[in-house]
This record gives structure tokens, C-alpha cells and sequence, in this order.
């Protein structure tokens, strides 16, 4: 309305006439600063008002609040009863599967998904697996790595140390994150983490679970959380360059621990011809001292150490090589190590063998080891009952078994071997000798095997 009055004050009277042309006069400089006194003081009113406004609407706000717990610490039927104190406690029944990158399924140590919870009684030194009866609703989350600082805590300090997601970015871990433990046991879904955890201060994220409802009125027991060990989320990028464990025998050898891909010790490898865990593994049975030579210094003993102890524990698999010559058949596992010996028809025993004779059966391996790619491959374990059969060469079948006779590996540094018979097992490998290659023997413990 003032700005109408403003306009009308400057309007011709005889605008009214019919055939009057409208014109607007233009306003002087003392109405025009006029004008902006009026919006100026409007603004510093409202500017001036805002505060007082605001400090009076939190004064009754909080004045309504403090009335309103009172009332409800006046009501027995509303107040929050404690949680009553147990022994129960949630636990995950495997550890996790490492590393873990982004947009990966997190698994088990043994490679196998979902997850699992367990519900148990600790009033003991044991934990006894248990049930309420009742199904009880859990929540997955994440909590920051570095929680907690000793072995109980809270429900609050629990909450305080969930870790939510960066702002703008997708929640931190996706999947189903609320299950049903039945009888005691609950499996998780597929879980799945979108960011890595270099962002926060300790740099590692632990997987917890909580109860968030029991069935059957028992929501006053308290239940324990549940949490893994801190672990590092890195990015699925990574998952290309990661280590495999176990490794498997065709796998780069890069893939092997303290051996990076195109790094120094990769590339050196490689211009010698080992590309693979297998090969890196035959060559470490046959002449030790040559790989060693080929890593160079820049391998300590405790990197090698380290190396080789990843590279043995890859899976043998079934499949068996055989040498052939005029009078003798090697039967050789992946990796070079001899599974049978058979000299003029006869099976040979290591404990049998003279100086004389090993050498020359070590020459027979060496031979072989350098003609790997002309060895007639089998894919079984050989079980060799009849001599005869193999040293026909293919006239007669050859039979097979699932895998390798387990037994124990045997390897001395001086050269002397004492042993029951050439068996090969196909979850430990021996590492190499110093003076020949390996033999297998049947009575030897794990505490016996000697590296280099």
C-alpha cells in the first residue's frame, strides 16, 4: 500500500479524463531516500528481533521438557527399567578373510560366506553356545578400529563408536544389515563395504553386531555385543596387486609375499624364466642356491624365509609327471619332488639307497626337472602296485587315487637321508636340501624340516 500511495501522490489530477495519455513523474531525491530509510529500518527490526525470538522459543522448549521427565519419573508404568546384567554375549564364530577391498563380499577365514553369529554364556572359562527361546533382532554395523580400549564396555560407549559415511558418499557397508538370530544362531548376508578406511584417525574398521529387540518381553537382558578384529578396508583397486593365500600353482609368482609385481625381484624372476608359484617351487627344490642367486642380496634371509613359507602352503592339486628312461620311471609331484622311484622294475626305498645310488637318482630329477615340458602329465595321484605296469610305458592302465599318501617330509643339510619310502604329501611341502633334492620320508615331524 505505500508503494501505491508513493506512485498516486505523482499521478496528474486530470488523468482521469478519457483521452489523457498516463504519464509517471519522476519522484524526487527526498522521497526516493525516504523510501529507503522505511526498508533499512525494517531490516535491523527483524535483524535486532531474531535472537530474542529464538532465546524464548529454547527457554520454553526446555522448560517443557524438564516438566515433561518429571512426569514420567513420577510414573512407575513409564519409567525405563536398566538393563539387567548377564553373561550372554553375541560372537562371530570364524575370523574375517584379509584383506578386504570395496565392493567385495566379506568372508570367512576359510573362504566361505555369510558370516555367522553365535549366542553364548560366558559365566565360565569357556563359552557355552546358547539360546533365549525367543528370536532376537540384530543390527550390523561398522565401529571405528581402534574401539574398544579393554575387554568390556557399554552399550553407549558402544553406539559412540559406530562409524557412519563420509558425507556425499554411499552408505559406508550395504548388504543385509539386519538379521534374525533362531536358536541361537544367526548367518549374515552378503556384506559388502563402498569406501575404503583411510579417513578416519586409526585407519581400520572392526564389523559389530547388537541386539536391538528380544521377543517374549526380554528386552531388559543385556546381550553383549559382538565385533571382529580391526582390520583395513582398501580400495577394490588393489584387489588386482593383492597376495593369494593360499597361492595356487599357476599363479604369477608376483602373487607370492616380498615379491612385488614389476618390482626388482619380480623382474629378475622372470628373465630366468620363473613365472609361476610352480616354477619358482621346482626351482627352489632342485638348485636353491640359483634362486638365491637370482633374488640377490636384496632378499634377506628373513624375506626369503617369509617367501618361501607363503609359497609352500599353495595346493598341490592331484596331478603326477613321470620320467621315463631305458631302466628307471620317476613319478614326480608339481613341484619336482619325487613320489615313487622305480630302477629295473623294482620299487627303490630312500633307506635302501647307498651314496652312489642317490646320486644318481638325484641326476634322474635334475634331468627331468630340466625336460619338465616333455614329462607325460597325469592327473591323479598314482598308486603303483605293479612295477611292471608303468615300466610297459601305456600297455597297461595305470591307476589312479584322489591325491597324494599323507605323510610327513623329511629334508637334511647334510646330505644324509633316512627314510621309509618315497611318498609325497600333498599338503606340506619340504623345503630343498643343500647338497641334492628332496626326500620324502614317512616318520618325520614338521619340527625336522630345515630351510635354507
Amino acid at each position: 500500500m505505500a508503494t501505491k500511495r508513493f506512485f498516486d501522490d505523482f499521478v496528474d489530477p486530470d488523468s482521469n479524463r478519457p483521452n489523457y495519455k498516463r504519464l509517471r513523474k519522476t519522484p524526487s531525491f527526498a522521497s526516493v531516500i525516504k523510501e529507503v530509510v522505511k526498508v533499512n529500518f525494517l531490516d535491523n527490526f527483524c535483524s535486532a528481533l531474531e535472537p530474542m525470538l529464538r532465546k524464548v522459543v529454547h527457554e520454553e522448549v526446555e522448560s517443557g521438557l524438564r516438566r515433561y521427565s518429571r512426569s514420567i519419573g513420577r510414573s512407575p508404568s513409564l519409567r525405563i527399567k536398566a538393563l539387567e546384567p548377564s553373561n550372554l554375549r553375541l560372537i562371530f564364530n570364524k575370523k574375517l578373510s584379509l584383506p578386504i577391498f570395496t565392493n567385495s563380499k566379506i568372508m570367512d577365514s576359510n573362504g566361505q560366506y555369510p558370516l555367522q553369529l553365535l549366542l553364548v554364556d560366558a559365566t565360565g572359562d569357556c563359552l557355552v553356545p546358547t539360546t533365549l527361546g525367543t528370536p532376537i533382532k540384530i543390527e550390523i554395523v561398522v565401529l571405528d578400529g581402534d574401539f574398544p580400549c579393554g575387554e568390556n564396555w557399554t552399550h553407549e560407549d558402544f553406539n559412540k563408536n559406530i562409524v557412519k559415511e563420509r558425507a556425499g558418499k554411499r552408505p559406508l557397508v550395504t548388504g543385509e544389515l539386519n538379521i534374525t538370530m533362531r536358536d541361537g544362531v544367526a548367518s549374515l548376508g552378503d556384506l559388502e563395504f563402498t569406501d575404503n578406511s583411510s579417513w578416519i584417525r586409526s585407519r581400520r574398521f572392526r564389523i559389530g553386531a547388537k541386539v536391538v529387540h528380544i521377543g517374549n518381553g526380554q528386552n531388559s537382558i543385556r546381550i553383549m555385543e559382538a565385533m571382529t578384529d580391526s582390520f583395513m578396508v582398501k580400495d577394490h583397486r588393489g584387489e588386482l596387486y593383492k597376495k593369494h593365500y593360499p597361492p595356487a600353482l599357476g599363479d604369477d609368482v608376483w602373487r607370492l609375499e616380498k615379491i612385488g609385481k614389476d618390482g626388482t625381484f619380480h623382474k629378475k624372476l622372470i628373465s630366468h624364466g620363473i613365472e609361476t608359484v610352480q616354477d619358482f617351487l621346482k626351482l627352489a627344490n632342485i638348485d636353491p642356491h640359483k634362486i638365491r642367486r637370482i633374488l640377490g642380496n636384496g632378499m634377506s634371509e628373513k624375506m626369503w624365509e617369509v617367501t618361501y613359507r607363503h609359497a609352500k602352503t599353495c595346493e598341490m592339486g592331484t596331478k603326477s609327471y613321470i620320467a621315463r628312461g631305458p631302466n628307471y620311471i620317476l613319478i614326480l609331484n608339481p613341484i619336482c619332488q619325487v613320489i615313487r622311484a622305480i630302477i629295473n622294475g623294482q620299487i627303490c626305498h630312500t633307506r635302501e639307497l647307498r651314496g652312489i645310488q642317490r646320486s644318481y637318482i638325484e641326476n634322474l630329477v635334475r634331468n627331468a626337472f630340466t625336460n619338465w615340458s616333455s614329462l607325460e602329465e597325469v592327473d591323479g595321484g598314482l598308486q603303483v602296485n605293479e612295477p611292471a605296469a608303468l615300466l610297459t610305458q601305456g600297455e597297461r592302465g595305470v591307476h589312479h587315487q584322489n591325491g597324494y599318501p599323507r605323510c610327513a617330509l623329511l629334508t637334511a643339510t647334510d646330505g644324509s637321508i633316512e627314510c621309509s619310502d618315497w611318498i609325497v604329501n600333498q599338503a606340506d611341502i619340504s623345503l630343498p636340501i643343500q647338497n641334492g633334492v628332496c626326500y620324502i620320508s614317512e616318520s618325520s615331524s614338521k619340527e625336522e624340516l630345515n630351510y635354507l
